[in-house]
């Protein structure tokens, strides 16, 4: 017998049809060691979920002219926003990339902030988890194309019509076939990060999209550590994931 999962997952988890289908969409459902993708997709009656519980937002830092915050994996950044709707968002981050996210509590901080961000000022430090041995520094500038359609983006090293990106790796950690890294973006491309280390034949773990899969991990190991501006310096630690390779 099969059923839908988001229907079957509402009975077991006693939560409604809408709920059960945010739930997967979100990434945060797993049957049988998988991440269960498609809500609408059809399912054996007796499969047992797992559903991994969503992070709260967490405040690093605020004063009169900014706000740092946590944002956990699994929620988009519009989302983000809609929680802080009297200030104006500075970075964006890809729904399942954890990490630094800034705000601006007056508008005459988010201009002088954008001027910031425009001239590749501002101090942008991700870690990541990538398939592949990193044993040295590496820099890669790579021009990086953004398509949107349906809403969706999708990004592409594009030589004529790419717009200018560079990103540094750094070496941390190896185990296996996989390392910790260290990453350093000048600019601010949609998806550069992915983008850029799939081309360098490191794709992330976990990114179905440009990257790696992995049956053990449900989200792109990809989290936004260290973001400096003007005088500040904000840092969030990293999750589990990224200090045990528990997903072998």
């Amino acid at each position: 017998m099969y059923e839908k999962a988001y229907k079957l997952l509402a009975k077991q988890e006693k939560i409604s049809n809408s709920k059960a289908k945010e739930l997967i969409d979100r990434g945060l459902v797993r049957a049988s060691g998988k991440k269960v993708v498609i809500a609408r997709g059809e399912i054996k009656t007796d499969t047992k979920f797992v559903v991994k519980k969503l992070a709260n937002i967490k405040v690093i830092f605020e004063d009169d002219d900014i706000l740092a915050i946590d944002k956990p994996a699994y929620m988009t950044t519009d989302e983000v926003s809609n929680k802080y709707q009297d200030y104006f968002l500075l970075n964006r981050l890809d729904k399942e990339t954890s990490g630094v996210m800034l705000f601006a509590k007056t508008e005459e901080f988010q201009t002088k902030a954008i001027t910031e961000f425009k001239k590749n000022r501002v101090y942008k430090e991700y870690v990541a988890v990538v398939e592949g041995k990193v044993i040295e520094e590496t820099t890669i500038d790579l021009p990086i194309l953004t398509i949107k359609n349906r809403g969706v983006a999708k990004s592409k090293i594009d030589m004529t019509k790419g717009k200018p990106a560079t990103t540094t790796i750094y070496p941390m950690l190896i185990e296996g076939n996989k390392s910790k890294i260290k990453v350093v973006i000048d600019t601010g491309r949609t998806h550069q990060i992915r983008v850029h280390l799939n081309h360098l034949g490191f794709p992330i773990i976990g990114d179905s999209v440009y990257g790696k899969t992995n049956p053990n991990v449900n989200r792109v190991l990809l989290h936004s550590k260290v973001t400096r501006i003007f005088d500040y310096e904000f840092e969030s630690q990293e999750p589990r994931e990224f200090k045990v390779f528990d997903f072998n």
